[in-house]
């Protein structure tokens, strides 16, 4: 297994990913947000691959005061055999050199899992709400959810 930048010829794969890891949402169309992310800091979208096939994902960003993460996701049969841990360590090193002060992520408050695996690798919930605001509406299309 070795972790990379994202490719154009893995789009469906980590689509695939974030299906079976039920990152994806009707109102967030997968494709739209891939190409947004290839026009900004390309470098932080990195996958995991395993034999040519994409196994897991992590988006990550740094707008100059905190680093994000999003899209954090490993195939289900292959969780818990540290390829997570692998994508966020190389996300966590790619953002320290960038100069990247603080991580900050979100994950939906019912997702104990996800929460449990942050805890582990030194997260701590943070006393703050968060707030979006859509400022594209990306059409519904078949199959986003």
């Amino acid at each position: 297994m070795r972790v990379r930048e994202f490719q154009d010829a893995d789009e469906a794969q980590v689509i695939d990913v974030w299906r079976a890891c039920g990152l994806t949402r009707p109102w967030n169309d997968p494709s739209r947000d891939i190409a947004r992310k290839k026009r900004v800091q390309p470098d932080l979208f990195l996958v995991a691959e395993d034999e040519g096939t994409i196994v897991g994902t992590v988006m990550a960003g740094y707008e100059g005061h905190r680093g994000w993460i999003n899209y954090l996701g490993v195939l289900p049969a292959r969780q818990k055999s540290g390829i997570a841990r692998a994508l966020m360590e190389e996300a966590e090193r790619r953002l320290r050199a960038l100069g990247c002060p603080k991580i900050n992520l979100q994950v939906r408050s019912d997702n104990e899992q996800a929460l449990a695996f942050y805890a582990r690798i030194g997260f701590q919930q943070d006393p703050v709400l968060s707030l979006g605001k859509r400022l594209v509406q990306d059409e519904p299309r078949p199959g986003n959810a």
